[in-house]
C-alpha cells in the first residue's frame, strides 16, 4: 500500500435507511472514504480492518454544494463514497454493541 494509513482510508460507516436497506438485502456496505484512496486500497483496508472477505468495491465521487446564509457564500467539502460488497457469509455489525445493551437492559426489567 502506499503512504496512506490503512485506519484513515475509512473515514466513517454511512448509514442511512438505503444503506441499511443495502446491507440486509445485498450484503453491501457503504462508506465516505478518502478522495485520493483507489478501489485496491478501499478493499484492504475493509478486509484488514473489519476482517471480512470482500468481493467488489464500487465507488462515487459527490461534490459538495453551494450554500448560501445571508450575504456569504459556501461550499460544503466534496467527498468519495465506497459501496463495498462482502463475500457469501460474511457480515459486518456496526451497532452490535448497542444491541447487546438493548438486551442487557431488557433482561434487567
Amino acid at each position: 500500500m502506499s503512504t496512506k494509513d490503512i485506519h484513515s482510508i475509512l473515514r466513517r460507516p454511512m448509514v442511512t435507511e438505503k444503506t441499511t436497506l443495502q446491507k440486509e438485502d445485498h450484503n453491501q456496505v457503504v462508506f465516505k472514504v478518502r478522495t485520493d484512496a483507489n478501489k485496491v486500497e478501499i478493499r484492504q483496508a475493509v478486509e484488514k480492518l473489519l476482517g471480512v472477505k470482500v468481493s467488489a468495491v464500487n465507488t462515487t465521487m459527490y461534490r459538495g454544494k453551494s450554500k448560501r446564509m445571508g450575504r456569504s457564500l459556501g461550499k460544503r467539502a466534496n467527498y468519495k463514497k465506497a459501496t463495498v460488497t462482502l463475500a457469501p457469509g460474511e457480515e459486518v455489525e456496526f451497532f452490535e454493541a448497542l444491541e447487546n445493551l438493548d438486551e442487557l437492559d431488557a433482561a434487567e426489567e
